[in-house]
């Protein structure tokens, strides 16, 4: 059919050109009027939109989006879906392609121009000359007439914001590989100390903690050795880090999901529980005399039970097993590994920013000789808080396993256990502020495992929401039926996205994601959220069995571990540059879908 319309294209042409007056000549459209070429900024996108005269057809392989200043830059946008024309792949009517501005505008600096480039033909049998347009914007960011060195500064802060509120992994690895070596290194440093604000890092402060108190014995620790124990323990974390973020990155492959099975969750609660029971003083946990004199040589300030080994060991499967939340840069981190192969580069990153998280960790051991108290009686009741906490974390792991309920079941009894503890029963006359404070607490301890209990007797799943059955804001969205979000297929999902007319939310959990949990609680319960999110098709995928074909989603949308949201719009196309990793809070989640049409 191209040969013929090309055919038709020269006869035509030889005719204008000898000044024949065809009897059709005066029935063709003008280029002008057969394609109608606009381009707009609209929000934070820009809208493309190719209005086609009658009887036009355009071809899809013709089509051309690129940046010609003030770099060149094609633009590999989806494009909407196309008619068969006897083998040939065409649009009529109208053509609309948007582009997301922010990820135009971080890879082109100052004003830009679009250029589009088409070709059809009319049924009439005339194909027209390819059509080529330009349209001229402005960057968002205006340019400043301020000095070099300040333009520099400015740039580098803004940079900085930007990425560090960015939710997309794949923004942060264009970063990567855009930005210096040591700019790069200096970013993922602020990650990591961003990060060591959020819930990945607070199961890790009891279990430096207590190692402090361990092997501290009888005395009050030193600064040098609390700082000394807390480094040895984010070094070993850090380099955990780093190695399951390169294997990830080089091979594909999810080290902490297949650290989430439960034979090794099951393994690490039962640890947890025998540090406590050594915390409460029952026995002693620590490495055979012989090891520990080797040791002792090796560092005369690391001592006592376990020393440099025990708490590398410590860092290394806290790292594997209670952390990180999957947040946008460590995802992105990986991701440009995947992509460039770069493992120095990655790594490094990877590194500095684990290294950043841990930075808590070492005031923690700077301040033990200081906030630590005095050796006594004093002493060995901080040990037994240590390890009822220890109890709480070995719940926490095998919570991941069970039930819902079991679950709920062992936290009551936690909560019975830590109002004991504190001395709800205790006939001593209460003195002193910390006195009360402790009988309050015990008090509110014992109200809350009552309220855990008949939660677990009504069918509750949450112990953020024990009475959930009681009330009506328990009733969450896409769940009132009875629909297995696990067992997806790559070719499942892509239907289920196609059978939609709306914009489709696709949330990627798994039982054992902590932040999912979060997502489901805080985010999606809201009924802000849940207003807004009825103008989408919302499906979620369960990827807690870490099947090949959840890694074949994962890999598809390059994407790495729990939780992420990714977006599609009404014409079905994949949003690459929308999509959220880790934890949202509502109101900011509310603001995403709103750029979301």
């Amino acid at each position: 059919m191209r040969k013929l319309f090309v055919v038709a294209m020269f006869m035509s042409s030889m005719l204008f050109a000898f000044g024949v007056n065809t009897p059709q000549q005066n029935t063709f459209l003008k280029p002008s009027e057969a394609f109608i070429v606009e381009a707009n900024i609209i929000g934070n996108k820009l809208q493309t939109k190719i209005t086609l005269g009658k009887d036009i057809h355009l071809y899809q392989n013709s089509l051309k989006y690129t940046i010609i200043k003030p770099t060149s830059l094609e633009l590999s946008p989806a494009l909407p879906s196309a008619i068969d024309d006897e083998g040939e792949m065409v649009y009529e009517h109208e053509v609309v392609v948007d582009f997301d501005l922010d990820t135009i505008e971080s890879k082109v600096k100052g004003d830009y121009t679009l250029q589009i480039e088409l070709m059809g033909c009319s049924t009439s049998g005339i194909c027209y000359q390819p059509i080529t347009q330009t349209f001229d914007f402005k960057h968002r960011s205006p340019t400043s007439n301020i000095i070099k060195e300040e333009t520099k500064e400015s740039s580098a802060f803004d940079k900085i914001s930007a990425l560090s509120q960015d939710t997309s992994t794949q923004n942060i690895a264009d970063a990567l590989a855009k930005e210096s070596f040591w700019f790069i290194l200096f970013l993922f440093f602020l990650f990591g100390l961003l990060l060591s604000l959020t819930p990945c890092i607070f199961p890790m402060i009891p279990i430096l903690s207590s190692i402090i108190v361990s092997q501290s014995g009888e005395g009050k620790p030193s600064a040098s050795k609390g700082f000394f124990i807390s480094l040895i323990y984010v070094l070993s974390m850090a380099t955990t880090y780093t190695v399951v973020g390169l294997i990830a990155g080089l091979m594909g492959a999810d080290i902490q999901a297949s650290m989430q099975n439960p034979w090794v969750l099951s393994i690490f609660a039962a640890l947890f529980v025998a540090l406590a029971f050594s915390l409460f003083g029952y026995f002693e946990l620590g490495l055979p005399s012989s090891w520990q004199s080797k040791i002792t040589k090796m560092s005369d300030k690391a001592q006592g039970k376990g020393g440099v080994a025990g708490t590398a060991i410590m860092g290394l499967l806290s790292a594997l097993i209670v952390g990180p939340c999957v947040a946008p840069p460590l995802g992105g981190a990986i991701l440009f590994i995947s992509q460039s192969g770069d493992a120095l580069l990655g790594g490094l990153a990877l590194f500095i920013m684990s290294f950043g998280m841990g930075m808590p960790l070492l005031l923690i051991g700077l301040g033990a000789g200081r906030f630590m108290p005095k050796p006594g009686g004093w002493m060995s009741k901080v040990s037994q808080f240590f390890g009822i906490i220890m109890l709480l974390l070995a719940i926490y792991m095998i919570a991941r396993i069970l039930s819902d309920t079991l679950s709920m079941l062992l936290y009551s009894l936690w909560f019975v256990g830590f109002s004991l503890y504190l001395g709800l029963f205790n006939s001593e006359k209460v003195s002193g502020f910390l006195g009360y404070v402790a009988k309050i607490l015990a008090v509110a301890s014992i109200f809350y495992a009552m309220a855990l209990f008949i939660g677990v007797l009504s069918g509750a799943t949450s112990i953020l929401k024990p009475f959930e059955k009681f009330t009506t804001s328990s009733i969450t969205i896409e769940k009132s039926d009875k629909k297995d979000y696990k067992g997806y297929t790559i070719e499942r999902l892509e239907k289920e996205i196609e059978a939609s007319h709306k914009p489709v939310i696709v949330d990627f959990t798994k039982k054992s994601c902590a932040a999912c949990k979060e997502l489901d609680l805080i985010t999606f319960s809201d009924a802000k959220v849940k207003d807004i999110m009825r103008n989408f098709t919302f499906i979620k995928v369960d990827l807690s069995d870490n099947t090949q074909d959840d890694k074949d989603i994962l890999n598809k949308y390059k994407l790495f571990g729990t939780p992420n949201i990714i977006f599609f719009d009404t014409q079905n196309r994949y949003l690459s540059s929308k999509t959220i990793t880790g934890f949202i809070a509502p109101e900011p989640f509310i603001r995403h879908l709103q750029t979301i049409k």
